[in-house]
């Protein structure tokens, strides 16, 4: 077989235990191979892996079938909201804006592809006008929480020698605070426009829109003269669906269902350690940031 299967548990629940064990083997499945100790493992795809797929529903454990060739990537590009971090920066400002639940639905239903991205996140700005830039630094040291395993992702890829990218359809003055706080390479994001310390409601033009980010992964595979199959891209929204589909391996994770069904990988119970389990590390091989 030209692929391998990884079994990825919810961090802390232990979930591959003796009875999953038993369960492949019962299907006739090829040796198993730790990663983490009831935590991941991996093994040749077989000939029963979907009837095993099926088996698994219900318990807190992802299965995913990656090529077995060119498996550790040399490119991360990540989004941020709600995968490097867990809150929408955007619904955030607006909290702080006063135009909360307004700016809140839109994001919703621009994350589920039902709306032109760039013209929402027009719309959501114009709400936060007159708001004081001081209200970001107190997000960013009051409400930003970081999902577990990213700072592990990020250290563990660039020590063996991966470029990482934070990119989002969100605001630099976020994406550069928590880019540096995860120690990525790179970011790229929108600008908030700012007069005499306030948000004008206005965002810098040109606004980085749907297509965007497959576009920077497009500039970096130039820069690095590598190829798709080189790449781990990693995000939950609807306008990270072409970056998903570029990467030679696009992960989903926790995301919305359009985003899903169309990345050839979802991650549904792990967190962002998840993405070097994908690509063969064992935990032992993780690097503290």
């Amino acid at each position: 077989m030209n692929s391998v299967a990884v079994l990825i548990a919810a961090p802390g629940s232990g979930a591959i235990d003796a009875r999953v064990v038993t369960m492949l083997r019962d299907f006739g499945a090829p040796p198993l191979r730790w990663l983490s100790e009831a935590e991941a493992a991996e093994f040749d795809s077989f000939e029963q892996l979907e009837n095993f797929r099926t088996a698994l529903a219900g318990l807190p454990i992802d299965l995913a079938v990656v090529p077995k060739a060119n498996r550790r990537k040399r490119l991360l590009i990540a989004d941020m909201d709600s995968t490097m971090i867990h809150q929408e920066c955007i619904d955030e400002v607006g909290i702080m804006a006063g135009a909360g639940e307004a700016i809140k639905a839109i994001t919703y239903r621009a994350m589920r592809g039902e709306l032109d991205f760039s013209e929402a996140l027009r719309e959501r700005v114009a709400l936060m006008r007159g708001l004081d830039e001081g209200a970001i630094e107190t997000i960013l040291r009051e409400r930003i929480t970081y999902v577990s395993g990213g700072r592990a992702l990020v250290a563990t890829m660039k020590a063996h020698g991966a470029r990482t990218a934070l990119v989002s359809g969100g605001f630099r003055q976020f994406t550069a605070a928590v880019a540096a706080r995860l120690r990525f390479d790179s970011y790229q994001a929108n600008d908030l426009v700012i007069e005499n310390g306030k948000l004008t409601g206005t965002v810098r033009e040109p606004v980085l829109g749907k297509d965007a980010k497959a576009a920077i992964l497009q500039r970096l595979m130039r820069e690095l003269a590598i190829s798709p199959e080189d790449v781990l891209a990693v995000g939950d929204g609807a306008n990270d669906i072409p970056m998903l589909l570029l990467a030679g391996m696009g992960v989903a994770l926790h995301a919305k269902p359009k985003v899903r069904e169309q990345a050839r990988v979802a991650i549904d119970h792990g967190d962002l350690t998840a993405l070097l389990y994908l690509q063969g590390y064992t935990k032992a091989q993780f690097v503290d940031a």
